[in-house]
């Protein structure tokens, strides 16, 4: 019992004793990449051929239809593929949010089905690279702009991208415009309106597929702002709404070539912005699948039959993502930037089974979800896990295969540490360059997703019997290494979490949960997702007024660690990767140990909670200050604060130990202000005391 109890959290410890390894330094700033970040709807891993479509091909079933996605699996081949990546959510604009937010959803203030919400205003993947040295654009579908239902300010669209970091915006703001795929034209919904910054376009777009319309957008802008700057470094998130909702055709096939020369071309003449806003809207079938015929009832005496017409739109929709792919990566070779760009390749969720055509989509034509069970709305494997690849020439190595575990709100702290900076401390993610790379030690991701939805998984015979027709309602998710806790229709944090490994039994067909041992992991998967996550009144769950359990931690001593760090930092930065300039121990937080002209002053320690409540915590710095309790954000003084303007958080805790960590910003040696209160029960509003501090 005992051998096979420490082969179960072996792995797991290792993974707490290794979240705060220190790597190699971050690049110069002087070498900053170029990044392009894209991201599709609703295409599954099992889409991409080097994921899993060319298995389909190999094995040469004609019961198990395939497509091809050449120019994906070149791009892997040049960089790395992630297998073990997971999307922030299983549906579009709470995965998103998570993305540019760079927190998971646990902390994100977009959840569940809250499209059009408006983003919240703070440090997001574009902000934070404009602030050190980035020209950005934002390309393609946004739908976090600001919506009635959920927004009182008045303001119309407080979240347009232009408000969230960008320098430039084309595309659809609103979240059900990116159910269609012809603006002007299209048969699902009208009318449908494409922006350039603030101004809306559509009059102009005839015949315009929004993915070709995005691509030739995306061309044109690097190719504009590189001949004016051709050393200072961009940021493009390019958000395709394909092969999501109504899946209509594009007009013709796709241009020869690419790059500066070839491929999609923006023209700017109204009624004909692109090369291929001509012929028949919604009419092209990539002639790969245009004649495809598939052995339908598994008996090869039979004559074969062609495939359904709505799964040659859907194929014809992949293979033109991947064509598009393809055509930015030759402008980057032309405009000889490709060796400096880093590019990132990935999906916001699973497959679904939505056409907004006649005929509906079932994924498990191609198994669009690969090995796995599940798809979009489901926290099964084939719902979250993401066909992921990068490629930076000369820093990712061609050909290689990433299989520690990662997830979207990675990707913040992953492109600002390429930018040569530190993430802000309230980022949730790690960065992934050393796995990438191969150089520095990999610190482990927080794998960690929530979501409600009150449907059903599809009871497809691909599935395990135990998922098929498996209510969803109320999610959840965390993994520690190879092994991952999920849990369904959930009532109360009592709740067991199926447990399964997810490496040796990719579709989870086999719960561990009542295996020998396995009480203790349970008991940490519980324990654990309340202490890395924050109550939502928007999003209520059956477990937001749990308690937070106190830390069993022995040797521990009165008082709190310091560290300080030097540097003139854009925000209140994560120090797990920096060198800290001086350190000590303090009797309670106080700028009295050390305060820094110009840097980080930052706490360490655990707090002694009294007894079993909520208690809220106080703060008021000069220039700034992020507290977390746990991997909890409580207050944030970072993000365009003022200083001197207390802020509080609420967090109910069990009584004990609780590990805290307090940043202090401080920009002059004048005038310095830190001061840390909390109230809980029978506790006024008070300095917290001496008492309370231990490491």
């Amino acid at each position: 019992m005992k051998i096979i109890l420490g082969l179960i959290l072996f792995p797991v410890i290792c993974y707490f004793l290794q979240a705060h390894t220190q790597r190699v330094k971050p690049a110069a700033k002087s070498k900053q990449p170029n990044i392009i970040f894209i991201l599709t709807d609703d295409l599954g891993y099992g889409d991409v051929g080097v994921f899993y479509q060319n298995l389909r091909k190999k094995k040469n079933d004609r019961s198990e239809p395939w497509t091809a996605t050449p120019n994906l699996d070149l791009l892997a081949s040049g960089g790395a593929m992630l297998p073990q990546h997971y999307c922030a959510a299983p549906v579009c604009a709470p995965a998103r949010a998570s993305l540019l937010l760079g927190v998971s959803q646990g902390h994100s203030n977009v959840r569940d089905n809250q499209f059009d919400k408006a983003l919240e205003n703070n440090h997001t993947l574009a902000s934070t690279l404009h602030t050190v040295g980035y020209t950005t654009a934002a390309i393609g579908k946004w739908g976090l702009q600001g919506d009635a239902r959920f927004d009182s300010t008045g303001d119309k669209w407080i979240a347009h991208p232009l408000n969230r970091g960008f320098d430039y915006y084309f595309g659809y703001i609103r979240h059900n415009d990116g159910h269609e795929h012809y603006p002007k034209e299209g048969k699902y919904e009208h009318p449908k309106e494409v922006y350039e910054n603030r101004t809306n376009i559509t009059d102009k777009l005839d015949k315009c597929y929004t993915a070709d319309l995005w691509t030739a957008v995306a061309k044109k802008w690097i190719i504009d702002f590189k001949k004016g700057n051709k050393d200072n470094p961009f940021f493009m998130y390019l958000a395709y709404e394909t092969p999501h909702a109504v899946l209509e055709l594009p007009t013709i096939a796709y241009p020869a070539g690419g790059g500066l020369k070839g491929g999609l071309q923006w023209l700017g003449t109204p009624g004909h912005f692109i090369n291929t806003a001509s012929g028949t809207i919604d009419s092209w079938i990539h002639p790969d699948y245009a004649n495809e015929t598939y052995d339908n009832d598994k008996n090869p005496a039979t004559p074969e039959v062609p495939w359904p017409n709505v799964n040659k739109r859907y194929a014809t929709s992949v293979r033109r993502i991947d064509s598009e792919v393809g055509d930015i990566m030759q402008l980057l070779k032309d405009l000889r930037i490709d060796d400096n760009t880093l590019v990132i390749f990935t999906s916001d969720n699973g497959p679904s089974i939505e056409s907004y055509l006649p005929e509906t989509i079932a994924p498990n034509f191609f198994n669009s979800f690969g090995p796995f069970d599940g798809i979009k709305r489901d926290c099964w494997e084939g719902g979250t896990r993401m066909p992921t690849i990068a490629s930076w020439p000369g820093h990712i190595p061609a050909n290689r295969v990433v299989q520690i575990p990662s997830i979207a709100y990675d990707w913040m702290s992953t492109c600002i540490d390429a930018a040569g900076f530190p993430a802000p401390a309230r980022t949730d993610g790690v960065s992934l360059l050393p796995s990438l790379t191969g150089k520095g030690t990999q610190r482990k991701s927080s794998i960690y997703i929530e979501y409600s939805q009150n449907q059903a998984t599809p009871n497809y015979k691909e599935f395990a019997p135990n998922h098929q027709n498996r209510k969803r309602n109320q999610m959840q998710v965390i993994r520690f290494g190879d092994t991952l806790g999920v849990r369904y229709d959930i009532k109360s944090q009592q709740d067991n979490f199926e447990i399964y490994n997810v490496v040796e039994d990719p579709q989870e067909t086999t719960n561990l949960a009542g295996n020998a041992g396995m009480d203790v992991l349970q008991h940490m998967m519980k324990e654990r997702v309340l202490q890395i996550r924050q109550p939502n009144l928007s999003a209520p769950r059956p477990y937001d007024n749990e308690l937070v359990a106190a830390i069993n931690k022995s040797n521990t001593k009165a008082g709190v660690m310091w560290k300080t760090y030097q540097g003139n930092y854009p925000w209140i930065p994560d120090v797990t990767t920096l060198r800290a300039k001086a350190s000590g121990v303090v009797g309670r937080p106080s700028l009295t140990v050390s305060p820094v002209s110009e840097g980080v002053l930052f706490f360490d320690g655990y707090l002694k909670v009294p007894e079993d409540g909520a208690y809220t915590f106080y703060v008021s710095a000069k220039a700034g200050a992020f507290l977390r309790i746990h991997d909890s954000p409580i207050v944030d003084e970072d993000f365009e604060y003022t200083g001197g303007t207390e802020r509080r958080g609420t967090i109910r805790l069990m009584a004990g130990l609780h590990p805290f960590r307090l940043y202090y910003a401080s920009k002059t040696r004048e005038n310095h202000l830190l001061d840390f209160k909390w109230q809980g029960p029978n506790i006024n509003k008070e300095q917290i005391p001496e008492n309370a501090f231990y490491y």
